[in-house]
């Protein structure tokens, strides 16, 4: 399965990219800046539109059966609601969660037409409107569009035969979830795939755990 993972230099983007590698999967990565990094690595950094459509240059004519969106940041991690929250930090969450997100679905989607492939957009529970406690406004904002953005993809590519799915990796160890968090990232890599090897149009516009479990939207 050739698939391209976006925001693969490190957390689980790594971990998936790894996963995949050892399953057998034709792995394009990339990365802001993945120089050095070695083959199969392209440059992207998806806030930016002009270096989504190098991208989608970098790959016209090639066919991808899986395309995960995983690229994200969580710059509000830890801010107080009274003074923190800058408009700076909304602008770039928006930038690289949403716009940048639904740009480069849109740009590569020649490329998952070509093989008939699907979507998965690792979003994150903490965007569901019934898993609301508090905190994160910018992140859990993003992605609660993130979820929206995943969910209308279902819709609008479902006559064409894409299928899309959402996925929450749980709360893993990583520089984003920190060194309590439940589980590592080879878990939550492993899990994910399964989730991709199983999404199709019978389960198109899901939302769910890494380990399969629905989640609430």
């Amino acid at each position: 399965m050739r698939t391209l993972i976006t925001g693969a230099n490190r957390g689980v983007g790594a971990a998936l990219r790894e996963a995949g590698i050892a399953a057998g999967h034709d792995v394009l990565a990339t990365a802001r800046a993945p120089s050095g990094q070695g083959d199969n690595w392209l440059t992207l950094d998806q806030s930016n539109p002009q270096s989504v459509r190098a991208l989608a240059a970098d790959l016209a004519g090639q066919p991808l059966d899986l395309l995960v969106l995983n690229a994200g940041v969580y710059l509000d991690k830890g801010q107080s609601i009274d003074g923190g929250f800058a408009p700076e930090l909304w602008a770039e969450t928006f930038a690289v969660n949403v716009t940048g997100t639904f740009l480069v679905a849109q740009a590569l989607l020649p490329n998952i037409r070509a093989a008939g492939g699907k979507i998965a957009i690792i979003s994150s529970q903490m965007g569901s409107s019934e898993r609301a406690s508090g905190g994160g406004y910018i992140y859990r904002a993003s992605k609660a569009a993130e979820i929206s953005l995943g969910r209308n993809l279902a819709v609008d590519l479902g006559p064409e035969g894409i299928a899309v799915g959402i996925y929450h990796p749980g709360w893993v160890r990583t520089d984003m979830g920190g060194s309590a968090a439940d589980i590592d990232a080879d878990t939550a890599a492993l899990g994910l795939w399964k989730r991709f090897e199983n999404l199709s149009m019978d389960t198109t516009g899901t939302f769910e755990f890494y380990d399969g479990a629905p989640i609430p939207f």
